[in-house]
C-alpha cells in the first residue's frame, strides 16, 4: 500500500519538529511558530538531544537564541543523566549476577546505545530490567539492600498482578534513580514470549565492560514497537526509535514476520511503521512494505490524535475525551483472540471487588461468581451519585 496519512491537522509546531527531525531546510513556516509552545514540544516528545546534535552539523538551519541555549542546555543534563543511569546500570547487574538473577536491560543509555550509538542522543528517566517471575522476590530484597524503596501502589487479589501488572517501581532517595522491576514486558493479558526465549535470544551490551544483557534484535523491535503503540505514539521519540531499528538492518525478518504474527501484533508492526515512514521519512525494505496493510494505515491514521493534541498519558488526569479515545484506540489495536481474552478478563476480580465486599482472604473464591453483581452495584452508586450532584 502507498497511500500516505493525512497529516494535515498536525499543529505548526509538530510540522516544524519533523523538519527539524528530517533536517529539512525550508523555513517558511517559522513565521507561523509559537516558540515557547515549540520549547514544550520538544520537551514533551523527548527529541532535544538529537535536534541539538544535528543542528551542530547543519548550520543551515537557525533558531532563536533561546531556543538553542534551551537545547544545549537540555543536551548537557541528559548526556549527565545517562552517564549516572549507565553506572548504576552496572552496580545493579553486577549485584543480580552475583545472586544468579538473569536480567536483562530494556532501555535507557543501553537501548540508546544501541539505537544511536551515543547515549547523549536518546533521553531516559529510568531504568527498566526484566527477570523471571521466580526471582521477585529475591530481587526486592536485593534492590532493598542496595538502598532502593519500593513505590508500593499495585492494588490486587487472587494475584491479579501477576498479569494485570508488568513491573513494580523503586526509587533511591539519595541517587535520585528510579528503577522498574519488570516480570512482563508488557500488562496482560496480551500474549508475549516467556522470559526463557527472551534470555536465549539476549545479546550483551557493547556499552559495559561488565556482562549487560539486552533483548536479541526482533524481541527488541517487538517490545518498541508495542510499548509505542500501547501509549499511541504520542512522543515522536519512539517513532524514531523505530527509524533507527530499521537502519541498523540488523532484523532477520522471516523470524520477526513470525514473531509479530504469532504474538498478534502484524497489524501494530505496520502501523509503527507508517508512522516512521511518513513522519520521520524512513526507507522501507522491499519486505518490510507487505505490513503497510489497509488496517496498519487505519491504525496509524488513528495515532495522529496523539500528536495534534499533545497527549500526555502520564498525566493525571487525563482529560476525559482523551481517556475515552485511548480506550478505544487500546482495543482497536488487539487482534481477534486478544480482544477475547481482554474481554473475558473482565470476568476475573478486580481490587475493587474487595473494597466493595470485603471478605476473608479463604473465601476471595466467591468474588468469581459475585463480580458482576458488584462491578453492577458500583456502576448504579457512582450513577446516583453524579444525579444527586446536578
Amino acid at each position: 500500500m502507498d497511500k500516505y496519512l493525512n497529516l494535515s491537522r498536525l499543529p505548526n509546531e509538530v510540522k516544524l519538529l519533523l523538519d527539524l527531525i528530517n533536517e529539512n531546510n525550508e523555513q517558511a513556516i517559522f513565521a507561523a511558530i509559537d516558540w515557547d509552545k515549540c520549547i514544550d514540544l520538544m520537551k514533551h516528545h523527548r527529541i532535544y538531544p538529537l535536534l541539538y546534535s544535528r543542528l551542530k552539523v547543519n548550520k543551515a538551519i537557525s533558531l532563536p537564541s533561546d531556543v538553542i541555549q534551551f537545547l544545549s542546555k537540555e543536551y548537557r543534563r541528559n548526556t549527565m543523566e545517562m552517564l549516572h543511569l549507565s553506572a548504576e546500570i552496572d552496580e545493579v547487574s553486577n549485584v543480580f549476577a552475583k545472586q544468579a538473577i538473569p536480567l536483562i536491560v530494556l532501555k535507557g543509555p543501553v537501548l540508546a546505545h544501541e539505537l544511536y550509538g551515543d547515549i547523549s542522543l536518546r533521553t531516559s528517566s529510568d531504568i527498566d530490567v526484566l527477570i523471571p517471575l521466580d526471582r521477585l522476590e529475591t530481587a526486592e530484597a536485593l534492590l532493598k539492600r542496595f538502598g532502593y524503596e519500593k513505590d508500593d501502589y499495585i492494588q490486587t487479589i487472587l494475584n491479579d498482578w501477576k498479569w494485570r501488572h508488568h513491573h513494580v517501581t523503586y526509587i533511591h532517595p539519595q541517587k535520585q534513580i528510579k528503577l522498574e522491576l519488570h516480570w512482563r514486558l508488557h500488562p496482560g493479558p496480551a500474549k508475549e514470549p516467556s522470559f526463557t526465549q527472551l534470555w536465549d535470544r539476549r545479546r550483551k551490551s557493547s556499552l559495559h565492560k561488565s556482562p549487560v544483557y539486552l533483548l536479541g534484535y526482533e524481541d527488541l523491535f517487538l517490545f518498541l514497537v508495542s510499548h509505542g503503540a500501547r501509549h499511541g505514539w504520542s512522543r515522536l521519540r519512539w517513532i524514531i526509535d523505530i527509524q533507527q531499528m530499521l537502519k541498523l538492518q540488523k532484523m532477520d525478518w522471516m523470524s520477526l514476520n513470525k514473531h509479530l504474527k504469532k504474538y498478534g501484533y502484524h497489524h501494530i508492526g505496520g502501523q509503527s511503521i507508517m508512522l516512521a515512514r511518513d513522519l520521520v521519512n524512513t526507507t522501507l525494505p522491499k519486505e518490510w512494505k507487505t505490513l503497510c496493510t489497509e488496517r496498519s494505515r487505519a491504525l496509524a491514521q488513528d495515532a495522529l490524535f496523539y500528536l495534534e493534541r499533545k497527549v500526555n498519558l502520564h498525566a493525571s488526569p487525563v482529560p476525559e475525551e482523551v481517556s475515552r479515545y485511548h480506550k478505544w484506540h487500546l482495543f482497536s489495536l488487539m487482534a481477534p483472540k486478544q480482544k477475547l481474552v481482554f474481554i473475558l478478563s473482565f470476568l476475573y476480580p478486580y481490587p475493587e471487588d474487595g473494597e466493595t465486599l470485603p471478605l476473608p482472604k479463604k473465601l476471595h473464591v466467591l468474588y468469581f461468581p459475585l463480580r458482576p453483581f458488584l462491578w453492577l452495584w458500583r456502576k448504579t452508586v457512582r450513577y446516583a451519585i453524579r444525579g444527586s450532584t446536578r
